[in-house]
C-alpha cells in the first residue's frame, strides 16, 4: 500500500477554466479518505488526477515516494471504481473480475488462444499464473458475497450485485491505492446504507489506501476516517468527521456538512460588561464561553448554530435559554417528521406574535432557523414559541471571509 500526496496541483481546461486550483492534499497510507463537496467543485477531477486519467496543469502528484505526473494510468498501481460500474457486458462476473489480473499476468487475450502452441515449460508457467488469478477471483468473490454470481453476465445482475462486481474488479488487483468515484449514487436508499456498511468493513479487512468521492455528506461522515471538504476547486477543510462537524473552518463547511445544515443569523459582535456578546435587534447571546480568535473584530458578523443546539418552548416574556436580554420569539412555519426525529422551521421575529418585543427599537428583519424537536411532541405550524440557544455551542463567522472565529488558533 502507499499514501498519496498532491502538491499545489491545478487542472486548467481550455478557455482558462480551473477545475482544481492550487490543491494540497495528503492521503495517508492505509487511510480511507472521503472527498466531499457540491457538484462541479472539482472532486472527481482530483480523483482522475490521482488515477492518471487527467494530467495536472501544474503541481506534483505522488503515490508513495514516486512522482507520477508522467506515469500512465496502467503503471500507477491504482484501481478505480466508476459511478456507472463499467462492467464488460459480454463477460461473466468471473471474467470481469479477472480481466485486469489476466492482462497483468499475461494470461488473458491472445495468450489464452495460443497457450497450446507454447513449449511445455511455458504452458506450465501459464497454467500456474492462471490458477493464481482464479484463486484471487474466488477469494474476492467470497469477501463480497458474490461467489454464486461468478457465472452470470452483468445484464443478469441487480444494481447492488453490479456494484459488488465493480468493487470486486477493483480490489482483486490489490493495488496500492483504490479510488471510488461516487460508487453508491445509482443505488436505492436501503441498498446505499447496506453498501456503506460493506465498504467500511471492506476497508477494515483489507487495510488498503482508499479515496472515495461523493456529494452526499452523510456518506462522507459515515465512511471516512478523514473527510476533505471541497468547494470551487479548493480544499476548504480536512479533518475527522467529528472535527468538520463540530469545528467547521468556515461558513461553507458549516452549511454543507450536517443534516440539516447549520443555521446562520446575521448580527453584530459587541461587548457588554467586558464580555463578547452577539446582538441582533432586541436580543443578545453571551459568547464568554466561546474562545474567539485574536483578530476577531467588533461589527457585523454571522452567528452559526446547529439545529440540535436550539430548542423551542411555549412563548414567554422572560429570557430564553442562554439569552442575556429579551426573548427570541417566533412562529413555527413548518414541521418535518423524519421518523426517529423531527425538525421545525421557526421564523424568528418577535413582532410576529405581538407582545412586549414588538416595540420599534426591537424590530429587525425576520430570519428563519431549523430546530431539532421531539418527533412525538405537540409543536404545530402556526404556534408562537420562544427559541432557546445553547451559547456554548454557537459559532461566529466573519461576514466577509466566512472564517470561523470560534475554536480558531492564531499563528
Amino acid at each position: 500500500m502507499a499514501g498519496v500526496v498532491l502538491e499545489n496541483v491545478s487542472r486548467l481546461f481550455p478557455g482558462g477554466k480551473a477545475a482544481v486550483r492550487e490543491l494540497n492534499l495528503e492521503v495517508r497510507d492505509r487511510e480511507f479518505l472521503v472527498l466531499v463537496g457540491p457538484s462541479g467543485c472539482g472532486k472527481s477531477t482530483t480523483l482522475r488526477l490521482i488515477a492518471g486519467l487527467e494530467k495536472p496543469s501544474k503541481g506534483r502528484v505522488r503515490i508513495g515516494s514516486r512522482v507520477v505526473n508522467d506515469v500512465p494510468p496502467q503503471a500507477r498501481d491504482v484501481a478505480m471504481v466508476f459511478q456507472n460500474y463499467a462492467l464488460y457486458p459480454h463477460l461473466t462476473v468471473a471474467r470481469n473480475l479477472a480481466f485486469g489480473l489476466e492482462l497483468r499476468e499475461g494470461t488473458g487475450g491472445w495468450a489464452w488462444l495460443w497457450r497450446w502452441a507454447l513449449p511445455a515449460r511455458q504452458r506450465a508457467v501459464w497454467a500456474e499464473r492462471q490458477a493464481a488469478v482464479d484463486l484471487r477471483v474466488r477469494q474476492t468473490a467470497d469477501t463480497l458475497g458474490i461467489a454464486d454470481l461468478l457465472g452470470r453476465l452483468p445484464g443478469q445482475l441487480s444494481g447492488g450485485e453490479k456494484q459488488r462486481a465493480a468493487l470486486g474488479r477493483a480490489i482483486v488487483r490489490q493495488a496500492a491505492v483504490t479510488l471510488f468515484d461516487e460508487p453508491l449514487s445509482n443505488l436505492d436508499a436501503k441498498l446505499r446504507i447496506e453498501m456503506r456498511r460493506e465498504l467500511k468493513q471492506l476497508h477494515q479487512r483489507l487495510a488498503a489506501t482508499m479515496v472515495l468521492v461523493t456529494h452526499d455528506q452523510v456518506e462522507a461522515l459515515t465512511l471516512g476516517q478523514r473527510v476533505a471538504v471541497m468547494d470551487a476547486g479548493q480544499i476548504q477543510q480536512v479533518g475527522t468527521p467529528r472535527e468538520v462537524y463540530d469545528r467547521p473552518a468556515n461558513r461553507f463547511v458549516a452549511g454543507f456538512i450536517g443534516t440539516p445544515g447549520m443555521n446562520f443569523i446575521e448580527g453584530e459582535l459587541t461587548t457588554a460588561d467586558g464580555a463578547n456578546v452577539f446582538r441582533r435587534g432586541g436580543w443578545s447571546i453571551p459568547l464568554d464561553g466561546r474562545p474567539l480568535a485574536r483578530h476577531a473584530s467588533r461589527g457585523p458578523v454571522v452567528l452559526g448554530v446547529r439545529a440540535e443546539d436550539l430548542r423551542i418552548e411555549p412563548r414567554r416574556s422572560g429570557t430564553g435559554l442562554g439569552l442575556v436580554k429579551g426573548p427570541v420569539n417566533g412562529i413555527v412555519r413548518s414541521v418535518e417528521l423524519l421518523g426517529d426525529s423531527a425538525t421545525a422551521t421557526v421564523e424568528m421575529d418577535a413582532a410576529t406574535c405581538g407582545g412586549e418585543a414588538s416595540h420599534a427599537e426591537h424590530k429587525s428583519e425576520a430570519c428563519c432557523v431549523v430546530v431539532r424537536i421531539e418527533p412525538r411532541g405537540n409543536v404545530q405550524p402556526g404556534d408562537c414559541v420562544s427559541v432557546g440557544v445553547n451559547p456554548g455551542r454557537v459559532h461566529l463567522f466573519d461576514s466577509d471571509s466566512g472564517k470561523n472565529w470560534c475554536d480558531a488558533t492564531d499563528s
